[in-house]
């Protein structure tokens, strides 16, 4: 009896019809890509906005006894880089890229609740346009962790500090629906044949990613919420006078605070694992080995909360599991940087500028791992907490980890998104400038910690070697922000001049790759079945098959009147 199998694909090379451009559509838009470009491009915003704050800070430290900016300016100035890069940038543009490719890599044409999602990116702008605003009036000056009591009433009077408690609760609202749409998503929408062992591993780290938002969102939820009844209505949560605890805020802020750090970084482990196979020409070595460690290390985010707090007096047995647990997170951590190393292992490697930044990310983050591990040492812990050390350790993880893998990210999918390619040339130099860059901002700086030098400080004297890093440092800046400021030209540059990408420049291996370049509204005329993790592969295996002649065993021919967008 003859059986029907999946339709075959079929190489077409017309693109499809572009959607209105007029701008009302952009704002009443369900359209997941849509919105995902809409993500990106506010949240890249925030980012520049946050990058010249850290140039005002590092102008005003780039020299001894400066007086570029006053004291309170400085204050404001490291408040409102810390809560953007963290709560505008880094966060939802990983929700941004999940946004638009979750869909198309699980074979899915829209989010679940394409009205959610649109909630969500609107959320998302009200949150950083409220946090904005405070410019105006007061700017927040308690640092992006808040501790009490600096960010109480009598610390901070102004309206600058509720801006920042209603920032976190819209953001934080836009977060967990987003992660409750990503999780629905991928749950009740995959592609035939795409079981849980065969999705892409970028889609493995959104749903950890969007778990950790789920569990973790609600707690900070509730402190700030605590935080603002304590400034306005009269409650002493907080305050120890009156039978509160300030302890109390660092507990439910590293609750959230520590999976935050894992919600920015493990979806650029999931950009890795996907960019390095292709550029690889090989499969991901140990494929179920990451998609566990990504689930281990989110478990594990909860149990060292108070690795932050080892300077707090907090009873010696937390201390004591805390680092142990600090310890362990970094063998699943450990799983996937062999695990990538071996994917590189003999393969054939085109070093292209994808790849570059992924490489990037695992020298800086590695960097990054082993100074959070001496730092899970608490003794060495109570001597450089309050130092540049601790400075230079958070910007390895988190811009190391989350920057570079955003901008590996921007190249590989910006053939995707636009249907141009971006300038390799412009890209390379662009990553050349922000690797060294960065490494002479930030790596420096654990040197200027060992030395003494205390962070969140307006000012420092003319000691030792102070100056002579710092002004390392400041240089280095510079020479980060010129690599960013090359990738904004190559974006502009490209988007009218790039070459024509195709749908599939990189013979990459998931199912975005499937259809034009950019993606119809519907995504996909025909979803193919998917056999295996890597369903490009087969596809391109079966129109190999079909082209010679040689029909694929089982597989039928496509249906008559059916349309293929795809490869």
């Amino acid at each position: 009896m003859a059986t029907y199998a999946a339709p075959v694909p079929q190489i077409v090379t017309s693109r499809a019809e572009p959607q209105s451009r007029r701008w009302t559509s952009w704002i009443t838009t369900t359209d997941h890509k849509r919105i995902g470009i809409m993500y990106m491009v506010t949240t890249f915003v925030f980012f520049l906005l946050g990058g010249t704050e850290a140039l005002m800070i590092r102008l005003q430290l780039g020299l001894p006894e400066n007086t570029l900016v006053s004291p309170q300016i400085y204050n404001q100035l490291f408040t409102m880089h810390g809560t953007t890069m963290v709560f505008l940038f880094v966060v939802p543009m990983m929700a941004g890229l999940a946004n638009y490719f979750l869909p198309l890599m699980i074979g899915a044409r829209d989010m679940a609740y394409p009205r959610l999602n649109a909630l969500s990116y609107w959320l998302l702008l009200a949150g950083g346009l409220v946090f904005y605003a405070s410019i105006f009036w007061n700017p927040p000056e308690a640092g992006w962790t808040s501790y009490v009591p600096l960010s109480n009433a009598t610390f901070s009077p102004g309206g600058g500090q509720d801006a920042w408690i209603y920032l976190v609760h819209l953001t934080g609202l836009s977060s967990i629906l987003g992660a409750i749409n990503f999780y629905a998503t991928v749950a009740n929408m995959r592609a035939r044949g795409m079981s849980w062992g065969r999705l892409p591993l970028f889609i493995w780290a959104i749903l950890t990613y969007s778990i950790l938002i789920i569990v973790a969102m609600p707690v900070i939820a509730g402190a700030v919420t605590m935080l603002l009844t304590d400034r306005h209505f009269g409650t002493h949560f907080f305050d120890p006078n009156n039978g509160g605890s300030a302890i109390l805020w660092q507990h439910l802020f590293w609750f959230f605070g520590h999976p935050e750090v894992y919600i920015m970084v493990l979806p650029g482990f999931g950009i890795v694992s996907e960019i390095l196979p292709v550029f690889a020409r090989k499969p991901i070595f140990g494929y179920k080995a990451i998609a566990a460690s990504t689930v281990a290390i989110a478990f594990l985010g909860f149990l060292t909360w108070a690795h932050h707090m080892f300077t707090a007096p907090i009873p010696l047995a937390v201390v004591v599991f805390v680092a142990m647990s600090s310890f362990l997170i970094a063998v699943p951590t450990g799983v996937k940087i062999f695990n990538w190393i071996a994917t590189l292992w003999e393969g054939t490697v085109e070093f292209k500028t994808p790849l570059l930044y992924c490489a990037g990310f695992i020298s800086l983050f590695l960097i990054g791992g082993i100074s959070g591990v001496f730092l899970a040492v608490f003794p060495v812990d109570w001597q450089v907490n309050e130092t540049y050390f601790v400075v230079a350790h958070i910007h390895f993880v988190l811009m190391g980890g989350a920057v570079f893998t955003i901008f590996a990210a921007i190249y590989y999918w910006f053939p995707k998104m636009s249907g141009r390619m971006l300038s390799e040339s412009l890209g390379k130099l662009s990553f050349w400038l922000m690797f060294v860059g960065f490494l002479g901002t930030f790596l420096i700086q654990h040197v200027l910690g060992l030395d003494g030098m205390p962070r969140r400080i307006y000012e420092y004297p003319n000691i030792g070697n102070w100056a002579l890093y710092n002004l390392i440092s400041t240089v280095g800046s510079f020479v980060l922000a010129a690599g960013i400021l090359v990738t904004i030209v190559n974006v502009v540059r490209s988007l009218k001049h790039g070459a024509i990408a195709g749908p599939d420049p990189w013979k990459a291996n998931t199912l975005e790759w499937f259809t034009t370049s950019p993606p119809p509204a519907n995504n996909f005329d025909v979803i193919p079945v998917v056999r295996s993790a890597e369903p490009m592969k087969d596809i391109r295996r079966e129109i190999e098959r079909r082209t010679s002649g040689v029909p694929a065993p089982g597989v039928a021919t496509v249906p008559a009147g059916a349309t293929q967008v795809g490869v």
